[in-house]
């Protein structure tokens, strides 16, 4: 069968909501974008933990605290889930885990951004987590098997995520005036950077059209900030707080809020490795790849061990 047959095959089976899996042929592009993409979400759930981890201390409560550990674990299992994924590709779960330490690979800018104060963790949960569930609960529906079983779990646990956010933030909302004051700048602080986890502009995404061909997206860029604009302003309104955007305002016509121009001049800076943490964010994650270089050694000792043991019987077999 010829490559243009293949790929005629492959499409037919697409445009059918075939699931594409790991024996399946598929075009090397087709590959090549998903490791792209699935290695960039798995490292964003890794380095995502950082902001968040460095307050389970200093969390409020012990409430406060076994929650906030909850969900830090489920970020790091996440990244696992998301590498294991990319394995099926054939990518190498080492190669990928260099190019995040050494600064090649890509993740999400937000975690660039310093969790100043606890007012901060809730922004996170509510808005961040947020975002990331408008984007993600697409990916339940992605052309790639083991990347769509992945997101229907990782989906579940980001709702609750979202949800331990907004409710810190409505105790924050109908708490002291100070209180109040400190969920109102957390909002000033991750509004924006919240909008561009979506990323660049539909007219400057270079994979946005080949990606919804190969339905590995379902929606564009623009199309999930315009439905996460939609969803929580309404939720800003309930707690009381104000949305940071003067040019906010309902639009009749079209059911759906008109919002202002993100600052993509800082948006290309924070992803370039110019924002406020990109740097102490792969130190971090560089010191805690050397801290655990024994861990690994032992681990690799181990499954040798016991794949020594298998192999005793098999020898003793043959010497005889």
């Amino acid at each position: 069968m010829t490559s243009l047959n293949l790929e005629a095959l492959f499409q037919s089976k697409i445009d059918e909501e075939t699931k594409i899996e790991p024996k399946d042929w598929m075009p090397d592009a087709y590959r090549k974008t998903l490791i792209r993409q699935i290695s960039q979400h798995a490292h964003s759930e890794i380095v995502g933990m950082l902001p968040e981890g460095n307050w389970i201390t200093r969390a409020p409560s012990l409430r406060r605290k076994l929650i906030l550990l909850a969900k830090v674990q489920d970020e790091a299992g996440h990244g696992l889930y998301l590498y294991s994924a990319a394995e099926t590709l054939g990518a190498n779960r080492d190669d990928l885990v260099q190019q995040l330490l050494s600064g090649k690979a890509k993740y999400s800018s937000i975690f660039n951004y310093p969790t100043l104060n606890w007012a901060d963790i809730g922004a996170i949960g509510w808005l961040v987590d947020g975002a990331a569930i408008m984007n993600q609960v697409m990916l339940t529906r992605t052309s790639y098997g083991p990347y769509a079983r992945a997101m229907v779990r990782i989906c579940k646990e980001e709702s609750f995520h979202q949800r331990q956010g907004y409710e810190i933030m409505i105790a924050m909302a109908k708490g002291s005036p100070e209180q109040k004051a400190m969920a109102q700048d957390a909002i000033n602080r991750w509004w924006w950077p919240s909008l561009m986890m979506f990323g660049p502009k539909d007219a400057e995404s270079s994979h946005s059209d080949q990606a919804l061909k190969w339905k590995i997206k379902r929606k564009t860029n623009d199309e999930l900030r315009q439905q996460f604009v939609d969803v929580t302003v309404p939720q800003a309104e309930y707690l009381g707080l104000t949305v940071p955007d003067p040019d906010l305002r309902w639009n009749e016509e079209k059911g759906s809020y008109d919002f202002g121009e993100i600052d993509w001049e800082e948006f290309w800076s924070v992803v370039k490795g110019n924002g406020p943490c990109n740097k102490q964010r792969l130190q971090a994650r560089n010191k805690a790849y050397e801290d655990g270089a024994w861990v690994r050694e032992a681990a690799s000792a181990h499954a040798a061990k016991k794949e020594q043991r298998k192999l005793e019987p098999q020898l003793a077999t043959k010497a005889a």
